[in-house]
């Protein structure tokens, strides 16, 4: 059975209803000699996931459930492009692989359901963002949020630069200017007062065609707040143009090539830790306001129920807590587990599940942004 790298979220494995469901969160490296450890805590997690299915299933189902994480294993390539973290999720005849751009922590989970909890997390979570690095002749995007930052790896069908998406400026007829050839084939203007008008209309062809590729690849599908990172000359005839609505005003004023990119995940971050922290609080004082008006709960078993009942409009998740048991799905009774069980299921995790299959809103939040201690908190549709 091959494995699949994929981007989207939520892919409809997450959402099927196979079993058995095996889930693997890792840490990994870009570079050594740290990246030199990942493949051997990848064996070490597998070898938990072997035992927990060795328990319930036959020899050659586990042989086969177990195939694509030894490919994965022996994959030197694989592992030579990982990013910040690692996640697996495997059923029979399917296996599906995210490169994470922020640390996760290990998890090995054989489970009725996938644990996607910290898959929401980087998904979902109100911190993400772009960087839209630009010039004259070519431009680069970056994704980050307060953990991992990276450059975006471009499809090489999308031009990144001015001369590969429009050509020359004397070979495009619809220009306001004009080229003929002269002495030595030399090309010669005309119909533009000045070589910098010709450069201005160049740039603002270009701005227009970043604006369009950007929106259409990347802002519309994945709806992150855009950020322009620019020399001050190039902001306003960028935003003069630009027709994308995650387009942001606030931006960094510096050539994005003059820079490392930790020193721009830096400065990105003074940026968007302002207003981070505002979504958070008004997350949290939508949740005081509900619960005032006793449409909002905080105790897990009336989350549970009211999320069967498909009442539950957001739920606030805390990061990195698992309360071991699982959700009845007919009742929305709690079936809860022993802590110290090996694999054992989340009801958390059950509850972001249900409720984002309900097309409701699942926000995972750090522990200290969380207004309740109980690991949850729901807002209900009525």
């Amino acid at each position: 059975m091959p494995y699949k790298i994929v981007n989207e979220f939520p892919h409809e494995l997450l959402l099927s209803d196979k079993k058995p469901c095996i889930s693997l969160y890792q840490p990994t490296h870009r570079r050594g000699p740290d990246n030199q450890k990942d493949p051997i805590l990848f064996k070490n997690l597998t070898k938990e996931i072997e035992q927990a299915l060795s328990k319930k299933y036959k020899k050659d189902q586990v042989q086969s459930l177990m195939e694509p994480f030894e490919k994965i294993a022996m994959d030197l390539n694989f592992w030579k492009h990982a990013g910040e973290g690692l996640a697996i999720f495997a059923t029979e005849g399917e296996c599906i692989v995210y490169h994470l751009r922020r640390p996760v922590k290990e998890l090995a989970i054989v489970a009725e359901t996938f644990h996607i909890k910290p898959l929401i997390r980087v998904f979902q979570s109100a911190d993400r963002y772009h960087l839209l690095g630009l010039n004259r002749e070519e431009f680069a995007l970056f994704e980050g949020n307060r953990y991992g930052f990276e450059r975006v790896e471009i499809d090489p069908g999308i031009p990144q630069t001015k001369q590969e998406a429009l050509g020359t400026v004397e070979t495009v007829p619809s220009l306001k200017a004009g080229a003929f050839s002269g002495p030595g084939n030399a090309p010669v203007f005309y119909g533009a007062s000045s070589k910098q008008e010709i450069i201005d209309v160049d740039t603002e062809r270009f701005f227009r065609y970043v604006d369009e590729t950007v929106f259409k690849y990347y802002s519309n599908p994945m709806k992150l707040p855009l950020f322009l990172v620019a020399l001050d000359e190039y902001h306003t005839p960028f935003r003069n143009i630009s027709k994308n609505p995650y387009l942001q005003k606030e931006g960094i004023k510096i050539s994005y090539n003059a820079v490392s990119e930790d020193d721009l995940r830096d400065l990105a971050w003074e940026i968007i830790e302002p207003i981070y922290l505002e979504k958070t609080k008004k997350l949290v004082d939508r949740f005081e306001a509900a619960r005032a008006r006793e449409k909002a709960t905080d105790q897990i078993a009336e989350i549970s129920r009211a999320a069967i009942a498909n009442r539950v409009e957001c739920i606030l998740i805390e990061a990195d807590r698992i309360y071991p048991g699982k959700i009845d799905r007919e009742t929305g009774a709690l079936v809860l587990s022993n802590s110290d069980e090996s694999g054992v299921d989340d009801v958390l995790d059950d509850l972001a599940e249900i409720v984002y299959k309900n097309r409701g809103e699942v926000v995972v939040l750090p522990k200290e942004r969380m207004p309740s201690d109980s690991g949850a908190a729901a807002i209900y549709r009525y």
